[in-house]
């Protein structure tokens, strides 16, 4: 149903009423001290790490969503918060941040402004709070657009934001959200009227902002295909498979949607993968799994992000399937849109067979031209040449080597990568940056430029390589 002109108005009325609000919290926030701002997004991330806010927020989501699980979402809460603080604690974002005296160079880091932080319904605590931890580090304030889904969730959680900056003598309104109920006309007049749109979740919402004349950080969809290779661990791999894949009832982006395995390991691969909690799918079954997965063209919500044995019932699985953790569907090929080879949402796992490793990257690749272009890939193998041949062939921003991924993706202990809940895919995805959302993508950097010793080569030294192929 469209909006009518005065409700369309009344929405823009409403978000330009919080924009001003943020505006006036920004020209409070002592946003030029770091040690300040520091503690402006500490008491963020203990606001909703807190153990006795992590649980009821999970609760809150489950309820609200009826998307993933409890332990999942506490775990989310708790883990995502603390590391993306561990992260942010680490830089500098406000007044000098670098000095490069052999280049001349000071820099000053600078708020980009008020940030209108468009947020999920698979993480309606998780993903406002990393959000917000990131524009307010940048010296911002964050207006948060939530799924009509998870509204109580995240407007509970920026209340707890909120509480929290008034006890540090922060100015609340630097984190605020939309009234309810929010819906697109109101999502769409906050995009248009911030100085930076954050987009996660809907690609519907990624491409509506980047076309809405805001500068806008969309991310792209995942669909993460992972080979196990003829080398690889079979169990450890597919311990790693099993717990990434059914972390929050495989919500996340970064959660397997398909496995490509070695033809030589095949049969051993899927044992492993049985034993760590896989159901394999007969043909009848797994035809079943597939006309109850999508219903006119979209998933059915009736079985993504629910519990194993829930989704077992509905897929009319046998009664040991429902003791199992996950279901296994073998393809020869990969299919299209609304196909194995699509994102899942659910406790379902594509299974694809490769003659030799060149296959498997095909295979990889054609999943990833289905959906989930640029975002990532995964293998479990010993022979580091095969990952950096994957690397050095696929279009995707990350390659995660012996990992689960769900938990390395968005950041790990025991990798390099940034902790977010927002992952982009470069421009093969649509996106705007090929990294995970992090710090840098919320300041604007000033460059104070001084003269240095002159630095300009020859032009022997730029051309003689080339006179000397080609001539002058």
């Amino acid at each position: 149903m469209s909006m009518t002109a005065a409700e369309q108005v009344s929405a823009g009325e409403i978000v330009a009423e919080l924009v001003s609000r943020a505006r006036a919290a920004m020209d409070a926030y002592e946003n030029h001290d770091q040690k300040r701002v520091d503690e402006a997004v500490t008491a963020l991330a203990w606001s909703v790490y807190k153990p006795e806010h992590a649980k009821m927020l999970a609760e809150m989501a489950v309820e609200d969503t009826g998307l993933g699980n409890v332990p999942s979402k506490i775990t989310k809460n708790t883990r995502k918060t603390f590391g993306t603080l561990r992260d942010l604690m680490r830089a500098r974002t406000v007044g000098v941040i670098d000095e490069q005296p052999e280049r001349g160079l000071v820099l000053y880091g600078k708020p980009v402004g008020v940030v209108g932080a468009v947020c999920p319904s698979t993480n309606p605590a998780a993903t406002p709070v990393n959000k917000a931890m990131m524009a307010l580090k940048g010296g911002n304030a964050v207006i948060i657009a939530p799924s009509p889904a998870g509204y109580q969730t995240t407007a509970t959680t920026v209340q707890l934001m909120r509480d929290a900056l008034q006890k540090t003598g922060h100015p609340a309104d630097l984190v605020q959200v939309l009234p309810a109920p929010v819906d697109k006309a109101m999502t769409q007049a906050l995009v248009e009227q911030v100085d930076l749109a954050v987009v996660t979740g809907s690609q519907n919402n990624v491409r509506r902002a980047m076309q809405s004349g805001t500068v806008t950080i969309g991310v792209g969809a995942g669909n993460v295909p992972v080979i196990i290779d003829s080398t690889a661990d079979l169990d450890d791999a597919a311990e790693k498979i099993t717990a990434s894949k059914i972390f929050d009832n495989a919500t996340s982006c970064s959660s397997e949607n398909a496995v490509v395995i070695l033809d030589d390991i095949y049969e051993e691969a899927i044992a492993a993968l049985e034993r760590a909690g896989g159901w394999r799918c007969d043909e009848a079954q797994k035809e079943e799994v597939e006309k109850t997965l999508w219903q006119n063209g979209k998933l059915n919500r009736q079985v993504i992000a629910k519990d194993a044995d829930v989704a077992a019932a509905i897929f009319k699985l046998p009664a040991k399937a429902q003791s199992c953790k996950f279901f296994m569907v073998e393809e020869e090929t990969v299919g299209d849109k609304y196909s194995f080879a699509d994102e899942k949402l659910s406790l379902v796992l594509t299974v694809y067979r490769a003659r030799d490793f060149e296959e498997a990257k095909r295979l990889v690749a054609a999943v990833l031209d289905v959906t989930g272009k640029g975002h990532s890939v995964g293998i479990h193998t010993k022979d580091m040449d095969h990952a950096r041949d994957l690397a050095a062939e696929t279009e995707v921003v990350r390659v995660l080597v012996n990992q689960a991924h769900t938990f390395g993706n968005g950041g790990g202990f025991n990798n390099a990568l940034p902790f977010t809940l927002s992952m982009g895919g470069g421009t093969w995805a649509g996106n705007t940056i090929d990294d995970n959302l992090n710090y840098r993508c919320f300041i604007n950097v000033t460059h104070l430029v001084t003269t240095i010793p002159e630095d300009k080569p020859s032009e022997e030294a730029l051309f003689g390589s080339y006179w000397e192929k080609y001539g002058k």
